[in-house]
């Protein structure tokens, strides 16, 4: 699973195709290292269909702020560089298969 290291990154990530999985994480975030291993498993599912990518928002405070990140962990659902759905907090690997199932639809 790829990060995001600054704005060249996410701006290269948003002129391709594919719909968008963002996870703003930190690696001081109990919950965030509790969700990690289950992203990383459905970024390599999805691989070729969804970019699932990484935030620290220690180290990418402006794209943290452009999205308004005030907790984490912060999950964004992006197709055609909007976002359509979001999720806060520890989510479970089936309500992630779902959302990203639902942006291949």
């Amino acid at each position: 699973m790829k990060t995001i290291e600054n704005n060249e990154d996410y701006n290269k990530l948003m002129d391709q195709d594919k719909p968008v999985l963002l996870d703003f994480y930190a690696d001081w975030c109990g919950p965030c290292q509790t969700l990690l291993p289950t992203v990383d498993k459905l970024s390599k599912e999805y691989e070729g269909k969804i970019e699932i990518q990484k935030v620290n928002v220690d180290q990418n405070k402006e794209l943290a702020a452009k999205f308004g990140i005030r907790s984490i962990p912060a999950l964004f659902f992006l197709k055609n560089s909007e976002i359509v759905d979001h999720a806060h907090g520890l989510q479970s690997e089936s309500e992630l298969r779902k959302k990203l199932d639902a942006l291949l639809n």
